[in-house]
């Protein structure tokens, strides 16, 4: 799924950056609609949303910018961003929108696009957007489009993710926490588990607009492993702000991130019979994973850090899993986009069909990761030049015991710089050396 964020601080489109203000929804709403209209007869999307505040206002911009480009709008309300790619397609409609910032917190805002089959927006209907967006004069379309609630979509949903699950087994005699960090997933999440048969202790699931993500969710492991703590739970699971990243803790508190999961999920698949080549992850899957993967058979390819990248690579090679550290987990034989929900339940199976515990799987340590961001006075600064040399030495001696990637960020004056090796000490040193010698 394609996520394209116009945001309160600016976000990168394809030409720029957008603030969104109500306006700019508007103008963005009528946009899309009219550039749906020109490859689409009679368009329709759907729009859902997060629990943060100004999503009931960007709701209503976007509604009316639609409306006046001629092209029917179907209103979901709070619904995870999985939850919306799945209803665009079982209700046959042109696109999906959804009102999110993902695990930000509140003050934070932005707008997702996707089309009917769960995929990005051509670069070319992408051009078509901005080039309506700039353009100052919106006509309305000759018939207005018409504004309909999507009936128990809450539902339908939820039914959705519990066919996921494997017919023949159940969560009965579970006891599990669920942290749906005040968002998307706090109406749905609870019932899914709980209608399969766990007993479901809920955490963090009453938002009031202002409180999503904060300290809580799957941003926020100290919460939910906590919670599993206090309740003498077996397991715990929590989830973004959007419902798209997923942990897990186990009952002595150990937290399970995306990498985990995700090897939980193929030794589930392999369980079942099921042919798996690899798995694809980022630049920022832990090198541990890629050990215990090779070591398996099994390949590990590297995508760019974000969804979308993810995506990209696993149908290019006709792959179901993949995913990323922060718990961003594609299967894509259930679903077209990552989703908190289902890949939990893919791992519950696992655990189920291998009867044993996330401890029992997950028989290998993660290599320690030191991560540091160096301001630059400019976007401009030679920075490769300066830490060329470094970086060279610290891959030349890490050698496959350890990564270096530095990166600029695509937003701010920033350099990234992230050192794997296999003791902390290790990583910190060159981390340390890398950011002097860029700083200089």
């Amino acid at each position: 799924m394609e996520k394209k964020y116009f945001g309160t601080d600016g976000i990168r489109g394809r030409v720029g950056c957008y603030p969104i203000t109500p306006d700019f929804a508007l103008r963005l709403g009528y946009a899309v609609g009219k550039a749906l209209s020109s490859e689409i007869e009679n368009p329709a999307v759907i729009i859902g949303k997060d629990t943060r505040l100004s999503g009931y206002l960007f709701e209503s911009s976007l509604e009316a910018g639609f409306s006046y480009a001629g092209v029917n709008v179907h209103m979901a309300g709070p619904m995870p961003t999985p939850a919306i790619a799945y209803l665009t397609r079982a209700l046959r409609l042109s696109s999906g929108v959804v009102i999110s910032a993902s695990h930000n917190l509140y003050t934070d805002n932005g707008i997702k696009f996707f089309t009917s089959n769960g995929s990005k927006f051509s670069d070319d209907l992408e051009l078509e957007i901005e080039r309506l967006l700039l353009d100052p004069d919106m006509k309305m379309a000759n018939r207005l489009g018409m504004v309909s609630r999507v009936e128990d979509a809450k539902g339908r949903y939820i039914e959705f993710c519990k066919s996921t699950f494997p017919s023949d087994i159940n969560l009965k005699g579970l006891n599990l926490v669920i942290d749906c960090a005040n968002g998307a997933t706090y109406q749905v999440a609870p019932n899914v588990f709980r209608e399969l048969g766990a007993n479901v202790i809920k955490v963090c699931c009453n938002p009031d607009g202002t409180n999503i993500n904060y300290k809580c969710g799957s941003t926020y492991e100290q919460n939910i492993a906590g919670a599993v703590l206090k309740n003498k739970a077996d397991l715990g699971i929590a989830f973004d702000g959007d419902g798209d990243r997923v942990i897990f803790v186990d009952n002595l508190g150990n937290v399970y991130n995306g990498d985990k999961l995700v090897y939980i999920i193929l030794k589930s698949y392999i369980a079942m019979g099921k042919k798996i080549d690899g798995i694809v992850g980022t630049s920022m899957t832990n090198l541990a994973l890629e050990h215990v993967l090779h070591r398996s058979g099994f390949e590990l390819v590297r995508a760019k850090i974000g969804d979308r990248y993810v995506l990209e690579e696993m149908r290019k090679r006709s792959w179901i899993i993949g995913g990323e550290s922060s718990g961003h987990i594609l299967c894509l034989d259930k679903h077209s986009t990552g989703d908190g929900i289902i890949s939990a339940l893919q791992v519950l199976a696992g655990l189920i069909r291998l009867n044993q515990s996330l401890k029992d799987i997950i028989d290998w340590e993660d290599y320690p990761q030191s991560m540091v961001n160096i301001k630059l006075e400019s976007q401009n600064k030679c920075w490769k030049d300066s830490s060329q040399v470094m970086v060279e030495k610290a891959i030349d001696e890490l050698g496959s015991e350890g990564r270096v990637i530095v990166r600029a960020s695509g937003t701010e004056p920033l350099v990234r710089v992230m050192v794997e090796a296999r003791s902390k000490e290790l990583a910190d040193m060159w981390v340390k050396r890398i950011a002097e010698s860029i700083a200089v």
